[in-house]
């Protein structure tokens, strides 16, 4: 048999309650490092209670952007890679119900933990 492989996927949304700031870009800054503490924790724990929990990994935040929507209000964009063990066997992952289950655990995609969250933010990459 062939072992599991761990498998990758992206989760992005857009936090509209952390102001964006050019530090936030720079992965050695104290700012980035903080900010991506946080968001590791946040989607740790909810991915953790998810169908994917028994074999998921672990979410690492990747980047934040700067998002100007529509209200002219400078948010930030959230990009993570987050990784799930895969046995060969498996269905691949199905974006489709996490998606929904993360919508679901984040109040119809508005809050997560402390920040609030553009509703029509949430993309999940299988």
């Amino acid at each position: 048999t062939t072992a599991a492989a761990l498998e990758a996927f992206t989760i992005n949304f857009t936090i509209t309650n952390l102001p964006y700031n050019s530090d936030l870009e720079k992965p050695d800054s104290a700012r980035f490092k903080s900010a991506q503490h946080v968001m590791n924790t946040l989607l740790d724990r909810l991915l953790k209670d998810s169908t994917i929990g028994p074999d998921f990994h672990g979410c690492e935040t990747v980047s934040f952007r700067y998002e100007l929507p529509g209200s002219q209000r400078a948010e930030t964009r959230v990009d993570a890679v987050c990784t799930y063990r895969k046995e060969p066997s498996a269905a691949p992952l199905d974006r489709v119900g996490l998606y929904h289950q993360v919508s679901n655990k984040t109040g119809g995609i508005t809050q997560l933990g402390p920040y609030s969250l553009d509703k029509d933010s949430l993309y999940v990459n299988g």
